[in-house]
C-alpha cells in the first residue's frame, strides 16, 4: 500500500514539475564553445564548433542563452549540407522552442526530424515529453478556467443572497 501511495505523490509530481530528462548547460560550458568558435581555423572546424555552442545555448537555463541558441541555428538552417545536418539542426531548435514554452513550434519541428528519421529515439522521446506537456497545460488551463467560473457563480450567488 505504501508503495502505491509513493508512486501516486511521484506521479502527481512529476506532473506538476514537468520532469523532462533533457540535460542542462551551464555558463561556463557556453563560454568554452564560444572560444571553440573564435580559434576554430577551417570552416568545417567553426561549422563544428558552432553546432556545439548551438547545443550548449539551447540547453542552458538562461532565456537569452536559448534565444540566441534559436537565432544562431535558424540563420544556419539554409546552408545545411545533408539531411543529417538538417535533422540535427531541427532537433536543437525543437529543444529550443521546448525551453522557451513554444510547445506547439516544438512538436512541428520533431515532426519534421522524423521526416528525415522516423525512427530517431531522441526525436520520439521529447515529442512525447512536448505532448505531456500540451496535454498538461490544457488541464491545468481547464482547471483554471474552472476555478474562475465557480469564483463568479459563488459571487453572484452571494450578491444576491444579500440583496434578499
Amino acid at each position: 500500500m505504501d508503495a502505491k501511495i509513493g508512486k501516486f505523490f511521484e506521479s502527481v509530481g512529476s506532473f506538476f514539475s514537468g520532469g523532462d530528462n533533457i540535460p542542462w548547460c551551464d555558463r561556463d560550458i557556453i563560454a568554452g564553445c564560444e572560444r571553440e568558435v573564435a580559434e576554430s581555423g577551417s570552416q568545417e572546424q567553426k561549422s563544428e564548433s558552432l553546432m556545439r555552442l548551438s547545443w550548449a545555448l539551447v540547453h542552458s537555463r538562461q532565456a537569452e542563452d536559448v534565444n540566441r541558441g534559436i537565432a544562431m541555428l535558424e540563420a544556419s538552417l539554409g546552408s545545411s549540407s545533408s539531411p543529417l545536418q538538417t535533422r540535427e539542426k531541427l532537433y536543437l531548435l525543437a529543444v529550443g522552442y521546448y525551453r522557451n514554452g513554444d510547445y506547439s513550434k516544438s512538436r512541428q519541428l520533431l515532426e519534421h526530424c522524423l521526416e528525415i528519421a522516423p525512427d530517431w529515439r531522441q526525436a520520439l522521446s521529447l515529442k512525447k515529453v512536448v505532448e505531456d506537456r500540451i496535454a498538461k497545460d490544457g488541464v491545468i488551463g481547464i482547471g483554471i478556467a474552472a476555478t474562475a467560473v465557480g469564483l463568479l457563480v459563488g459571487g453572484i450567488a452571494a450578491a444576491v443572497t444579500r440583496k434578499k
